[in-house]
């Protein structure tokens, strides 16, 4: 069961870094496009679609990582009820259709922490990501810059 253990902090590593790299990204992508934002309310809409869809990805990637743990360590005979149960594990809706093997049932309940701790971090994020637009959206309307400024001196 150690061993087990073990694995499921690498996986749990693994998680952070995909959802570290993946804010990055995001960040870095974003700079680049709220100047953008003050082109009405479809182009802010549709950044928001975007950056649903990639934090979206990102868990879809932590559900597989530990889809893959669960079918290499024989807890399932299939990938596909090694992904389900990921899903429903990580999102902790738990329906219990599918339970693992006794000896993988601690990971099990890591696989949940890391969910949350996940889906955390990404709603934060989504949050950060709103706010930052709403501010963006009053600097460009306000005619000023960040320190409050003019960004215009005519």
């Amino acid at each position: 069961m150690l061993a087990r253990l073990l694995i499921s902090w690498v996986v749990t590593s693994i998680c952070v870094v995909v959802h570290a790299l993946g804010t990055t990204a995001a960040v870095r992508w974003l700079t680049s496009r709220l100047a953008l934002l003050s082109r009405g309310y479809l182009h802010p809409t549709w950044l928001l679609i975007r950056i649903a869809g990639w934090l979206i990805t990102m868990h879809v990637l932590d559900i597989s990582l530990w889809g893959l743990f669960y079918r290499w360590g024989h807890a399932f005979s299939d990938f596909h009820s090694a992904l389900y149960f990921s899903s429903v594990t990580y999102t902790t809706v738990g329906y219990g259709d599918l339970v693992l093997p006794r000896e993988f049932r601690l990971v099990g309940g890591i696989e949940a922490l890391i969910g949350i701790l996940m889906c955390g971090w990404s709603s934060a994020f989504f949050f950060a990501v709103v706010l930052r637009m709403h501010e963006a959206r009053e600097t460009v309307s306000s005619g000023a810059g960040r320190d409050g400024t003019p960004t215009d001196p005519d």
